[in-house]
């Protein structure tokens, strides 16, 4: 993957260009998208500013309650903030990771938490969502869901911006979200690098090794 390095407060203030809802058209009301465009911008992007893990205790696929900060806590984390119910970006998002996890070994899986947090706490029950991700990612993936204005507090706390489901002009219920994944060393708990829709398997297959040792991943 192609990488460039930027200021996240510059980065944060141009997405409001870019949050969109899955299959839906852009939006100008959130600006706190981080996702970027592969004909203008790379799929991975080295933030001068990186961001810290938010503190967030939501419900993981069995039924327990999961602190986002204190279990994933010198882990290598990638985030992602979607809903099981979208019809493309989020099950390519989860697939290209999957596909990238299953090329790691044991051992690099054991330290790696991949994190889906759910944008449609209502539909996007526990059981749901392990059923989504079983199919759509890896059984080993964490999947999340709870309390809406927390979730969008601590998306907007990394750059991410979330709507409340709502229904669209076709009476289809949508969850208006950034598609970035954030990807935390394991060094700070930080996110130095996000992902945009673009990023592939075979990028994440270059990354993921680097990225579960605490680098960053080079140009």
């Amino acid at each position: 993957m192609r990488k460039t390095t930027v200021i996240a407060a510059a980065l944060t203030a141009t997405a409001a260009l870019t949050l969109s809802a899955c299959g839906e058209g852009k939006s100008k009301d959130e600006p706190f998208a981080v996702s970027t465009s592969a004909q203008n911008h790379p799929a991975a992007t080295v933030l001068d500013t990186p961001f810290t893990k938010p503190e967030l205790t939501l419900t993981d696929t069995h039924g327990k309650k999961y602190d986002l900060a204190k279990e994933t806590k010198g882990h290598p984390t990638l985030v992602y903030f979607g809903y099981t119910n979208c019809p493309d970006v989020c099950p390519l998002t989860m697939s290209n990771i999957a596909l990238a996890y299953k090329k790691l070994s044991a051992a690099q899986k054991d330290k790696l938490r991949v994190v889906f947090i759910t944008s449609d706490p209502e539909r996007d029950t526990p059981k749901r969502l392990g059923t989504w991700l079983r199919g759509a990612g890896d059984p080993d993936f964490i999947g999340l869901s709870g309390d809406f204005k927390a979730t969008q507090a601590a998306a907007r706390s990394v750059g991410v911006g979330i709507q409340a489901p709502e229904k669209d002009e076709h009476g289809k219920i949508v969850s208006t979200h950034g598609k970035t994944v954030l990807a935390f060393s394991p060094k700070d708990d930080k996110a130095h690098v996000v992902y945009s829709e673009e990023a592939t398997a075979d990028g994440y297959t270059k990354d993921l090794p680097k990225l579960i040792k605490g680098e960053i991943p080079n140009s």
